[in-house]
């Protein structure tokens, strides 16, 4: 099995406990390890005011995730949040490997 390495980030409401937040990760880190991937980290990255209002959001909590996976996690995990109401914006990027 191919796999490369990827990069998630999200945004998830800053009203959220901490607790709340790392119960989003760890259901986004079980969505890759189901799928055959492997979480290098997964967690709170900060809390940050946002650019711009997002579905009436000024600030969010951003939670950055780093794994290994086949080319169909990023689809499914992408497709995932989208459709999760706790995430108000994702993305999910190859990682490159520095030379």
């Amino acid at each position: 099995m191919n796999t490369r390495k990827y990069e998630a980030l999200y945004i998830v409401p800053a009203a959220m406990t901490d607790e709340e937040v790392s119960k989003v990760a760890e259901n986004f880190k079980s969505v890759v390890e189901k799928n055959g991937g492997t979480v290098e980290s997964a967690g709170k990255w900060d809390k940050r005011k946002l650019a711009y209002e997002i579905d009436g959001h000024r600030e969010g909590n951003y939670i950055l995730m780093h794994f290994d996976a086949p080319a169909s996690v990023p689809a499914e995990l992408s497709r995932l949040m989208r459709i999760n109401d706790t995430v108000i914006r994702h993305r999910i990027f190859i990682r490159e490997e520095a030379s």
